[in-house]
């Protein structure tokens, strides 16, 4: 267990949670099910039982760490890996990575965003083990994919074969991005096809080799920093080395060329909670489909199917308003039918355009 590691990436904005999810406080530092416990808090306390707690590592933007300190007391410092620039998940990655590699070569390590819904702990925890043995014993690359519920066009997919390591580690045949919902009926039907879920387990040795094959500009970058890793010397560094590196994902960079990825079909109840839909979804409903978080001073006539997120203490009243999202949050009220929430991307950039970033 002491070779076991994890990198926990939080450094995402959120924005498709407007107006409660800002670029000061994202949602993954927010109780967006009112579950009391943020969703950072919940992934932390979910690694603390697969990896010993100084082997738990926190990725994110410089802006959010004394955020990360506030919601978990009990992290140390130094275990915050600070991004000064965005520059999506391969450099980050590379730049946890490498640190790791120079603490212990022998490490295993899963990496996994800080905003994702498990519902099945012992599952996932179940999941993580076997993977993390599997990736320390054979030259592979390992991601986790859930098992398709329904053709969601929300989700990226995983297509695999038949040839197999350790008899639940499948050989991935291709990625596919988001797609459109008929090409989504295909996958669900086909029945080789899964979610990608973005999380992902491999050891030191075969990450760091990968990224030398199909990311050498960024792997040169971080390698360069192998003296001043775990010194006083690596933040300088790192506020270089992000600035020369180009904004690239994990997925495109690495998974999608490298040929020795395998995935392990999974259950453990997951949502990468990516839009106020997939908040809907899982929430308590009444018995009209009203999911109301939190509830105590909301009242509503001749509604239904509404997803309503308000202040707490704040008296609100709806009346005839049948499938809409109403959000408060910020100063800032949303009403919104529910199909069409993806335009809120859009919102926010006309309100950033006409309010400025005050509101954003």
């Amino acid at each position: 267990m002491k070779n076991n590691y994890a990198l926990i990436m939080a450094g995402g904005i959120g924005s498709r949670f407007w107006p409660i999810s800002r670029t000061a406080h994202p949602k993954q530092f927010i109780d967006i099910l009112g579950t009391g416990k943020t969703l950072i808090q919940q992934t932390f306390e979910r690694f603390r039982n697969i990896v010993p707690q100084e082997n738990i590592f926190i990725l994110t933007n410089e802006i959010y760490a004394d955020l990360v300190l506030e919601q978990i007391p009990d992290m140390d410092r130094s275990r915050i890996l600070c991004e000064p620039v965005m520059r999506n998940t391969a450099p980050c990655i590379a730049y946890g990575c490498h640190k790791i590699q120079k603490l212990n070569p022998d490490a295993a390590i899963v990496v996994a965003p800080s905003d994702h819904l498990i519902l099945n702990n012992e599952e996932f925890i179940r999941c993580i083990n076997k993977s993390l043995k599997t990736a320390s014993e054979n030259d592979c690359l390992i991601t986790l994919g859930i098992k398709p519920s329904r053709p969601d066009t929300g989700y990226g997919y995983i297509q695999y074969n038949t040839k197999k390591i350790d008899d639940d580690f499948y050989k991935v045949k291709t990625f596919t991005e988001k797609p459109n919902i008929e090409l989504a009926r295909t996958f669900v039907q086909s029945g080789d096809f899964l979610w990608n879920a973005g999380i992902f387990v491999w050891s030191v040795k075969n990450i760091l080799h990968s990224f030398k094959k199909h990311l050498p500009e960024i792997n040169d970058i971080f390698n360069e920093g192998a003296t001043v890793y775990n010194t006083d010397k690596e933040k300088d560094f790192i506020q270089t080395a992000f600035t020369q590196c180009t904004n690239i994902s994990i997925d495109y960079g690495v998974m999608e060329k490298a040929e020795n990825v395998y995935v392990l079909p999974s259950e453990f109840g997951w949502s990468d909670l990516g839009t106020w839909a997939s908040v809907y979804e899982l929430a308590d409903k009444d018995y009209v489909g009203n999911a109301v978080i939190p509830s105590e001073k909301v009242i509503m006539y001749d509604s239904s199917n509404c997803m309503v997120n308000v202040p707490e203490g704040k008296v609100v009243v709806l009346q005839g308003l049948h499938d809409f999202i109403v959000v408060e949050d910020n100063n800032t009220l949303m009403i919104c039918p529910r199909d069409r929430e993806q335009e809120i991307k859009q919102v926010v950039a006309d309100v950033k355009q006409r309010f400025g970033v005050d509101f954003i």
